[in-house]
This record gives structure tokens, C-alpha cells and sequence, in this order.
């Protein structure tokens, strides 16, 4: 992944798996072998108004016992989630998912639905990882089994403990009301957020200008992250991205002293 953001022209890179900071000392060694800066991070699932919200933790230290703990509480709750989708998609015809889904995982307790749906496009049961979501994975289909993930005050409790800034990740990803949106931007300003992802591989244009609008609003910064998982997996590769409107306020000048020697300057 390093090498790959290395050749498309990436000079800050950030790791940010799901639940998990394994590889975290592996990644930044390999990014500034290849003279990338390298910010370690993860990505946080949380439960907010009955819908999973995630939430960046950037800058982190990976090692910090506050955060390496409780990423492990959410990651022991995965694995059986797994296993219940498993019987759910046995139960709708499709046997052996969840070994399926395993085969993907590189560790047990990290079994997602991304990982069912690479299984599941592979077996040919559907064409694209989209159709998965919306025939198996998503609320109320067969293969959707609801997790309770750590609480938004509890995660960015985590994140700034171990020295990181919260970034909310893809907001218009989720399916909130105005009302409940503006509440989830009001309690993660409240609980210590930082910033918010505007610019992103699921935002479409008038959606990254409405969140920059949103980052102003809440006194936030803005940060700019390809969401890639792999190749045909992505909507936009790394360094494909465009930049940040000019009126949001980058969440990397917090980090300005080691990227001053980038040229151009970040």
C-alpha cells in the first residue's frame, strides 16, 4: 500500500484500518524509506442514533494503552457478529459465508462486511460490491446483523488520550435526518472532535462543498482521505483526489512543521 501510494505522487500517507493498529510500525517504516511522511491512525466504529458512524483517529500513538485496549473490546464483539451473518446468508441460501468471509480476514476478529461481500462477488451471487450491500448487507436484508460499537464520547476519549485528532469520517455516508446530522457534528464538537472529512472517495462535489460548509460552522478542520481499500474495490485511487475548497482550514497545519520540506509545500 505504501509503495502504491508512493508511485501516484502521495506525500503524506495515513493507515486508518478499522478497529485495529496492527501495522501500524510497519507502515510508517516502509513510507519513509520511500520519503513519505507518515501519520499513524486508525478508524473507529461507533454507534450513534441507531447507525454505525466512523471516526479517525489521526496522529495517534499506536502503542498507547488506552486506545490498544479498547479497540480490543470492540474487535471481541466482531467475530461473533460474523458468525451470526454467516447463519443469516446460510439461512437465505448461501452457504459457507462466513468461512468465506474469513478467507479475506487477516485476522478473526476483524471479519467485516466488506470481507462478505468480496465472498460473495467472488462465488457470483452478485456482480459488484455495491449490489451486495444493497441485496445482502445493508438493514433488513438477509445478511445485516446489527453490532453496538463504542460510543462516540467513549472513542474520541481513546483517540485524545493517545495524543490523536478526531477526524469524522465520510459524513454523507450516513443516513441521518438534518436533524440527527446536526446533533452528530454537535456532540463530536462537545466530546473534543477536531475535524471532519470533506474531501473523500464516497463525497461527490456539492457534497464536499456542503461539508466544508458544515467544518466552518462547527469550527472544525477539514481533512482529505481517499477511503481506498483496493484496486476495484475503490472509487478513486490514491492520489487521485482533488484538493480542499479554499475556504477550509486543512487539519495537516497542525502538523506543519514536518511537512515544511515537502515541495510543493502541502
Amino acid at each position: 500500500m505504501a509503495r502504491r501510494a508512493h508511485e501516484r505522487g502521495v506525500q503524506v500517507w495515513a493507515l486508518t484500518d478499522h478497529d485495529e493498529l496492527a501495522g501500524q510500525h510497519e507502515a510508517r517504516a516502509e513510507a519513509e524509506a520511500l520519503g513519505m511522511v507518515y501519520i499513524p491512525g486508525v478508524e473507529i466504529s461507533v454507534s450513534f442514533a441507531g447507525e454505525t458512524v466512523h471516526v479517525l483517529g489521526l496522529d495517534v500513538d499506536p502503542d498507547h494503552p488506552a486506545l490498544v485496549e479498547g479497540l480490543a473490546g470492540i474487535r471481541a464483539g466482531r467475530d461473533g457478529r460474523a458468525r451470526e451473518m454467516g447463519e443469516s446468508l446460510a439461512r437465505a441460501g448461501i452457504p459457507g459465508a462466513y468461512e468465506g468471509a474469513l478467507a479475506y480476514a487477516a485476522n478473526p476478529e476483524l471479519v467485516s462486511r466488506t470481507h462478505f461481500a468480496r465472498f460473495l462477488v467472488e462465488r457470483g451471487h452478485c456482480a459488484s460490491m455495491h449490489e451486495v450491500f444493497q441485496r445482502f448487507l445493508k438493514e433488513g436484508r438477509p445478511g445485516f446483523v446489527p453490532h453496538r460499537w463504542a460510543g462516540l464520547g467513549q472513542a474520541l476519549g481513546w483517540i485524545r488520550a493517545a495524543g490523536g485528532v478526531a477526524v469524522l469520517a465520510h459524513p454523507a455516508r450516513y443516513h441521518f435526518t438534518p436533524t440527527l446530522e446536526f446533533a452528530l457534528f454537535s456532540e463530536f464538537q462537545q466530546h473534543g472532535g477536531a475535524g471532519v472529512e470533506v474531501t473523500c472517495g464516497s463525497h461527490f462535489p456539492d457534497e464536499v462543498q456542503r461539508y466544508a460548509d458544515m467544518a466552518r460552522e462547527f469550527e472544525l478542520f477539514a481533512s482529505r482521505g481517499s477511503d481506498f481499500h483496493a484496486p476495484g474495490e475503490s472509487r478513486v485511487d490514491l492520489g487521485e483526489l482533488p484538493d480542499l475548497p479554499a475556504r477550509a482550514v486543512p487539519v495537516w497545519e497542525q502538523w506543519a512543521p514536518r511537512l515544511a520540506h515537502l515541495q510543493p509545500p502541502v
